[in-house]
């Protein structure tokens, strides 16, 4: 896939989703790292309108999933079911057999249906009575949650948010972009995207990714900034190698939707905010004073940037 063809996904998805250019292009970076994101944003900001137009956009099969206090893991997974004909067993697939899989209100679900989802976003794969049974690639889960605190939600723990690779905000949109979605309104609810890549393709550019060249310069200047959000009397915990892993990846999907086989550090900074704002815990006394968005930014001044 050459970074025009990815430039058609993100212009074809932009068809539909006036501005949230970012997040698009984010949702992109997602699938080439094959890493999972956390999409939050109040409703109405076309969060499952932007994740559907995007499978259209690529050829995927979509699976969008409401998830309720009473969603059990077999309502996700599946469960065996008994042919009473030939007195056998079979699989009948949950909404997870998917290439993009949309989890509306991840958090409203209870904590052991949460739970199941950190094998198949980990794996890619579904253990049901003891047999695991793959997922087919390219396969990205895209998760919304409700406010934190709000009433009917269970928090992810720290383990679940930490196996999403990204958190990308949804904001509203400006009035001027509000202008443009009512001009356009029925073009928008009543239009299919147009399939500009398939499967072979992406897949393709899922490897061209993986080689992406990183210099050592680069690997440490984000090992560096890492390091520094460790060490911040602002945090309660710093973010994890995990983290490091992602911030790489994701700068190697960057510099490849930007025509580029190398990572320069600006692709680490442009990938910065999406993978650790999710990862780090404010000391409750600065909350006031500082927010996640600012102590990566302070970061990130604070990181001497390479000069090669």
């Amino acid at each position: 896939m050459s970074s025009d063809l990815m430039g058609k996904i993100v212009s074809e998805v932009s068809r539909f989703i006036v501005g949230k250019r970012d997040a698009v292009e984010m949702m992109l970076v997602a699938l080439l790292s094959e890493g999972h994101i956390l999409l939050e944003g109040p409703p109405g900001t076309a969060k499952t309108l932007m994740a559907k137009t995007f499978a259209q956009a690529i050829g995927a099969r979509f699976s969008r999933i409401q998830m309720t206090p009473d969603t059990l893991p077999a309502d996700i997974l599946g469960t065996m079911v008994y042919n009473v004909r030939d007195s056998s067993f079979y699989l009948r697939k949950g909404p997870i057999f998917a290439n993009l899989v949309l989890i509306d209100e991840l958090n409203r679900a209870p904590p052991k249906t949460q739970a199941a989802f950190i094998e198949v976003m980990q794996e890619r794969q579904v253990t049901i009575e003891g047999v695991s049974y793959p997922l087919e690639r390219p396969f990205l889960v895209l998760a919304t949650q409700m406010p934190y605190g709000a009433a009917g939600t269970y928090p992810l723990t720290e383990v679940q948010r930490d196996r999403f690779a990204y958190n990308v905000r949804v904001r509203h949109a400006s009035p001027e972009e509000e202008m443009e979605i009512l001009a356009r309104i029925d073009e928008i609810e009543s239009g299919v995207a147009t399939q500009v890549a398939d499967r072979s393709e992406v897949l393709k550019a899922i490897e061209a990714a993986r080689s992406v060249y990183v210099s050592d310069a680069v690997r440490k200047y984000i090992v560096d900034l890492v390091a520094w959000l460790r060490g911040s009397d602002a945090l309660v915990d710093g973010p994890s190698a995990r983290a490091s892993i992602w911030l790489m990846k994701a700068s190697k999907a960057y510099a490849l939707i930007h025509g580029r086989n190398y990572v320069i550090p600006d692709d680490v900074k442009a990938a910065a905010p999406h993978v650790l704002r999710h990862r780090i815990i404010l000391r409750r006394e600065i909350l006031e004073e500082a927010d996640e968005e600012s102590v990566i930014m302070e970061a990130l001044k604070a990181t001497p940037v390479p000069k090669k």
